[in-house]
């Protein structure tokens, strides 16, 4: 099995999973993120604990790549300072951008590094970056 046959079947996999797409029983943040142009709109639900994502999740509909990376990139915050989440957001949106191709930086997005080659797909990268600019604007 070649390297995009894996990320696309990660991809798959949380589109499918919905481990993290249900409300959460008060948050302490809820902010909204919508794609005009394809129809994505998530709301994502935040639990702090003092400077700590202690949970998160969201709600709404999307295409299958908005879905998974919204579902990715809340596994990875969970348990994370507001800083790390913040690093991480940086990483991604400079991974998708190109910007950054050092392996040893990426690693640190686990299972969201299946978005890396999404450029090549430019109608699809609001679909993946949705819920990192939500995140972010959530965040400060």
């Amino acid at each position: 099995m070649d390297l995009d046959s894996i990320y696309s079947e990660i991809i798959m996999e949380h589109n499918r999973s919905g481990h993290n797409k249900k409300a959460l029983k008060e948050p302490d943040i809820t902010e909204r993120g919508h794609n005009p142009s394809c129809g994505d709109d998530i709301t994502l639900q935040l639990k702090l604990n003092d400077n700590i994502i202690e949970d998160a999740s969201f709600t709404g509909v999307g295409c299958a790549i908005s879905q998974a990376s919204t579902s990715i990139m809340i596994d990875l915050v969970k348990g994370k300072t507001i800083e790390d989440a913040l690093d991480l957001v940086n990483t991604f949106l400079a991974m998708i951008k190109s910007d950054i191709d050092n392996e040893e930086e990426l690693e640190k997005l686990e299972d969201a590094i299946a978005f890396q080659n999404i450029s090549n797909m430019p109608a699809r990268v609001k679909c993946a970056v949705l819920a990192w600019h939500t995140l972010k604007e959530a965040l400060l």
